[in-house]
């Protein structure tokens, strides 16, 4: 599932209707067909009837984690609307909430801040459906959603079974799962354990903790943190606002590179005359290293002009822009290349996009 933007009306849409009115990004060609499905068990008609016909099948949700192609998409695109949640089991210490496919994630997030459910209050402000979170792992300021995830409910595209996929086995790693490179799992809802608290989670990461005016490892009143990241995020332009061109973006385009111990040491020579570049251990013995310092090092500072109206944002160098009416996929995929071409030759190092990329390619 990729996240969408817009809400259709009608179940049918014309067949020429542009997928850019469906992304963050606002941008994407024609689909085949759009449905729209308001309920899991409607997600998994709309699938099996494309299925039936043999057509190709994209499921969108809230259009912030996907690039569409200037060609569109030509078969059927099923829009995940379900919404709502609800409680599970809860005991003393904790609570498992399920949450609707297509539940706006950020709203998700306000309802556990409201009611005293600690876990994922760092993730606040992020754009979407929670349905799309389990695909990328979403993380940001320290959480992974992987962290409070103890299921999946999916439509299996292969033997046509509904079932659940446990936590332990959605290969949740860095910014990737199961989910993300397959088209055989359709995820209906998803389950978190969150602890019943008032207070934050351990604050880890170390902008947001200077924000709070606590230590790395404190806690603070769940709306506090959500308040707190939400105006961090405000600031870097990762919010989505009508009225903002530096919002209409995918979020962060790159992925910070992971990399073994001889490609950091070779990273570390070519940057020796920038200073260190900011890093953090990972497990294996690996090391992950900032892509926006990368990226600004490399020459590409914030509000970097690309070719047709695209730009990187004024307000933080991961995020790729379109900023003008008219623009093309094509051309922020080009702005994209500059980028990823201009820091390998700088540093030899890979970027690769985080997005997923929907008949176009980087």
């Amino acid at each position: 599932m990729s996240d969408v933007y817009a809400h259709p009306s009608t179940d049918a849409q014309p067949a020429a209707a542009m997928l850019a009115g469906y992304t963050t990004l606002r941008l994407g060609g024609p689909a085949g067909r759009l449905v729209t499905a308001v309920s899991a068990e409607e997600i998994v008609q709309k699938v099996q009837q494309a299925q039936l016909h043999d057509e190709p099948i994209l499921v969108l949700a809230g259009g912030s984690n996907v690039v569409i192609g200037d060609q569109g998409f030509p078969g059927t695109v099923v829009l995940v609307r379900s919404r709502g949640l609800r409680v599970l089991t809860e005991d003393a210490d904790t609570v498992t909430v399920r949450v609707e496919a297509g539940e706006p994630w950020d709203d998700f997030v306000a309802a556990t801040v409201a009611n005293g459910w600690s876990g994922v209050e760092c993730l606040s402000g992020i754009p979407g459906s929670a349905g799309a979170t389990p695909i990328q792992n979403v993380g940001a300021y320290g959480q992974e959603v992987a962290e409070t995830i103890t299921g999946v409910q999916v439509y299996d595209r292969t033997d046509g079974s509904v079932g659940r996929v446990d936590a332990a086995d959605c290969g949740f790693a860095y910014r990737s799962s199961i989910f993300k490179y397959s088209d055989r799992w359709v995820v209906l809802s998803v389950d978190f354990r969150l602890a019943r608290s008032p207070l934050s989670g351990p604050v880890r990461y170390a902008e947001l903790a200077r924000s709070l005016g606590v230590e790395v490892g404190g806690r603070v009143p769940l709306a506090e943190a959500r308040s707190t990241v939400l105006r961090l995020r405000a600031g870097k332009g990762m919010v989505l606002d009508a009225e903002d061109p530096d919002t209409w973006s995918v979020g962060s385009f790159f992925t910070n590179p992971v990399l073994d111990r001889e490609a950091y040491e070779l990273l570390r020579e070519r940057a020796a005359d920038l200073g260190e570049p900011p890093s953090w251990p990972c497990p294996g013995d690996m090391v992950k290293v900032s892509a926006a310092w990368l990226i600004d090092k490399a020459g590409f500072a914030k509000g970097h002009p690309g070719p047709g109206g695209t730009a990187i944002s004024t307000k933080h160098t991961l995020a790729l822009t379109n900023r003008a009416g008219g623009t093309s996929t094509a051309a922020l995929l080009g702005l994209a290349r500059e980028i990823r071409d201009g820091v390998h030759a700088r540093f030899g190092t890979p970027l690769h996009p985080e997005p997923v990329l929907i008949n176009c390619t980087l």
